[in-house]
């Protein structure tokens, strides 16, 4: 899908690209902050999907911004994704294809995730989507980071560790209700959603345990995420499980973001990923606990990711106002 304003002739142009494994996203604009082109198509990050669909991903995002612009205006460009640095050949290799005259900067996504959350130089991200990682930002580059050690080892706060947890609290609603009586046993609350979710409404039978944990190992373990969205249904819905759960969830992320934050500090924060984007429960519970630990922060949330990849590269430029980073954000 794309958009797109009418170009002055000699205006430079700035390029932003968001690249995610679940989706592309590319911006084109002014230095004076007129959005000119957008586009966005399926997940292009070549670690998650290989050389082949991120080439074909970010080259078509980038043409499509880019129809009926002259590719040769764009004067500097960012592309954020995990492990920027890291990007295969395939990619640095593209920019010419697509009409470009100069080569996109690469900055990694925690990067690129504080600058759509906030202009300033220095401060600290804390994400939770799939995974759940901190970072110290210092001059708008990475410094440190705490957890994002993956499923097996750590993202403890995330989604995926949200859904595993949700089912482990179900296989407990098991264990607590045999023997039963009955075809097919049915869970209350969260564990009966969980168990709906995994193995359908009426899929536990007479081995309820056995269905769950047959369920739960059938996909990928990251998978498990997906379930993250109907623990905080039923967080917000009251449900007590679901409320001990988010409670936990919120107590992780402090300790990690704590690993990377001095204490007090009055630095901007920035929220970003799927589980702390918009106002979840998990957010609820985790606002007065960053209140309480660092008072004086100011703590926005990450918003349009292509837009503040364009501002960085604007920024490169000498441009990057704190007005210019509003307008592009937005």
């Amino acid at each position: 899908m794309t958009t797109r304003q009418q170009a002055s002739a000699d205006a430079p142009l700035v390029l932003g690209l968001d690249v995610g494994g679940t989706s592309t996203r590319a911006l084109v604009a002014t230095l004076d902050g007129r959005i000119l082109g957008t586009a966005h198509g399926a997940g292009g990050n070549p670690v998650a999907h290989g050389a082949e669909v991120a080439v074909r991903e970010i080259g078509g995002a980038v043409r499509a911004a880019l129809a009926g612009l002259d590719p040769a205006g764009v004067a500097a460009g960012v592309i954020g994704l995990a492990g920027g640095s890291l990007a295969p050949p395939e990619v640095l290799a593209l920019w010419p294809a697509t009409g470009l005259t100069v080569t996109p900067r690469l900055v990694g996504d925690a990067e690129l995730a504080h600058a759509a959350g906030t202009a300033a130089a220095d401060g600290t991200l804390l994400l939770s989507g799939t995974g759940a990682i901190a970072a110290e930002i210092r001059d708008h580059a990475l410094r440190r980071t705490a957890d994002g050690h993956g499923w097996l080892l750590g993202d403890r706060g995330s989604g995926f560790w949200l859904g595993r947890e949700a089912v482990a609290a179900a296989l407990t609603a098991v264990d607590r209700a045999l023997p039963f009586d009955g075809p097919s046993l049915r869970l209350p609350g969260l564990a009966g959603a969980i168990a709906d979710a995994l193995v359908g409404p009426d899929g536990l039978g007479r081995e309820p345990r056995s269905a769950l944990i047959a369920a739960a190992h059938a996909e990928a373990p990251a998978r498990l995420a997906r379930l993250a969205p109907v623990v905080l249904d039923h967080a917000a819905a009251g449900d007590p499980v679901a409320l001990a759960l988010v409670d936990r969830a919120a107590d992780h992320l402090i300790a990690t973001l704590a690993l990377v934050r001095e204490p007090d500090s009055p630095l901007p924060l920035v929220l970003a990923g799927g589980l702390l984007a918009s106002a979840t429960p998990l957010v609820a519970h985790l606002r007065p606990r960053l209140a309480a630990r660092w008072p004086d922060a100011v703590v926005s949330t990450a918003r349009n990711g292509a837009g503040a990849a364009a501002w960085l590269a604007a920024r490169d430029l000498g441009r990057g106002t704190e007005e210019l980073h509003r307008l592009l954000t937005a």
